[in-house]
């Protein structure tokens, strides 16, 4: 049976894209926002949030996704030699995309959202968005276009070869706004240079979409006090896991490492066959914020959900950055280090007895967790509460005519937070003071 009208008139309507070639964070930000859509914005607008989660990572149905949230779900792909290609069909990188196109296509004509949210490439893999886009402003043209990005893009670099590719004219012409999930006291990709200066006027930092994550709230399952370890999807994180999982393990407590669900099975093989007898090795866990929360000491990677998550707790942690192909993690975590809010020690660095060292070291001393706690507490982590008023925003106001180039003016950016002399306890550890 189809819905009234007028029942429909009731329904703000939204649907979040995310590529997803690596890992898992695409998929966990977009997951993170659309649960606080479904939390928040019914309050705020009076009308029933509903909305597609469009993915290319094929484990994201085991997310639950948020209430009034459904998942599509496009065939995956990977990062080839020389350009994106199928994960697991038996067809040409040409062909794998003209299919997710399509998916993609007919779901947004079909559900024809109010508000698109599109993360971090704004037409998508190889330009796979760019139809659906269009296909979806001439069906809807009062739909609002979102791009999503995260606070750290890449080396500017690097980045301002993106951006000429894309095409920072058709971005203007497209995107209502484009929203930076992150705190521009920490990062600011505008005085980088990572963000064109022509964006400017679009812009709204949201603060780091940390705050409001949603967690189970039960402890886990472990006999004793532990310490932890994860490195994300896993693809990438065989040395952080191996290293780890032969690291000595603080007396009386148990180590649980984390390989991700992405690490493949010769890799974890390694892991495990590195494991002493206190330390357990494991896909995933159910809930990573609650053994985050709970944990005696982490160590993690440099990716932008695992730090937001791990930004919200009390806990010590440990950062090893991933630096290819890639410098957004060294970036993220070296702002983070020179807060305070966390310490890092150099990928090359990464041994076992580098962790276990760090490890003894945290939880032997209460004042580690203590300082990168308050350090934590001065940054700007409501990001999910700002993203929610933003839609609000977005949905009570009719859509501005397309553009044939937006005209922005330039946003001052603040000055830098100024690196701190860092003390090494543990070779190749960056701490600093606050």
């Amino acid at each position: 049976m189809r819905m009234r009208t007028s029942e429909q008139g009731r329904e703000l309507r939204v649907a979040l894209y995310s590529h997803d070639s690596v890992g898992l964070g695409h998929t966990r930000r977009n997951l993170a926002i659309a649960q606080a859509l479904a939390d928040r914005l019914p309050a705020l607008t009076g009308r029933t949030v509903s909305g597609l989660l469009i993915t290319g990572e094929r484990a994201a149905p085991s997310f639950r996704a948020p209430r009034g949230f459904d998942w599509v779900v496009m065939p995956g792909i990977r990062k080839g030699r020389d350009c994106y290609e199928p994960r697991t069909l038996a067809v040409q990188p040409d062909r794998v995309l003209d299919i997710r196109s399509a998916v993609i296509s007919a779901a947004l004509t079909s559900f024809r959202p109010h508000i698109v949210i599109v993360d971090r490439h704004a037409f998508g893999v190889d330009g796979e968005l760019s139809e659906p886009l269009r296909a979806l402003r001439a069906a809807k043209p009062d739909t609002r276009f979102v791009l999503g990005l995260r606070e750290v893009l890449d080396a500017p670099q690097s980045v301002r070869a993106e951006w000429e590719r894309v095409g920072v004219d058709r971005v203007a012409a497209l995107f209502d706004r484009i929203w930076v999930y992150g705190d521009r006291a920490v990062h600011d990709p505008l005085a980088t240079g990572e963000l064109p200066g022509e964006l400017a006027g679009l812009v709204d930092f949201t603060g780091l979409l940390a705050q409001g994550r949603t967690t189970s709230g039960r402890a886990p399952a472990a006999r004793r006090p532990f310490v932890v370890t994860m490195v994300g999807g896993g693809g990438d994180g065989l040395h952080l896991a191996r290293a780890a999982a032969a690291a000595r393990v603080p007396e009386g407590m148990q180590h649980l490492v984390v390989t991700g669900p992405q690490m493949p099975s010769a890799d974890r093989r390694l892991v495990e066959a590195a494991a002493g007898e206190s330390t357990r090795v494991t896909a995933r866990v159910a809930d990573g914020l609650s053994y985050l929360t709970h944990a005696e000491a982490a160590v993690t990677m440099g990716g932008y959900n695992t730090m937001a998550e791990v930004l919200t707790t009390d806990t010590p942690v440990l950062v090893a950055p991933r630096t290819t192909p890639r410098t957004e993690q060294l970036i993220r975590v070296r702002g983070l280090a020179r807060a305070g809010a966390v310490d890092m020690i150099d990928p090359a660095l990464v041994d076992p007895e580098a962790v276990g060292d760090w490890l003894a070291a945290a939880v032997a001393d209460p004042g580690t967790g203590d300082r990168q706690a308050a350090a934590r507490r001065t940054l700007d982590l409501a990001g999910l509460d700002h993203v929610v008023d933003l839609a609000a925003s977005l949905s009570a106001r009719p859509a501005a005519p397309t553009r044939a180039g937006a005209p922005v003016g330039a946003a001052q950016a603040p000055a830098p937070v100024p690196a701190t002399a860092a003390s090494v306890p543990t070779p190749g550890v960056l701490r600093a003071a606050i």
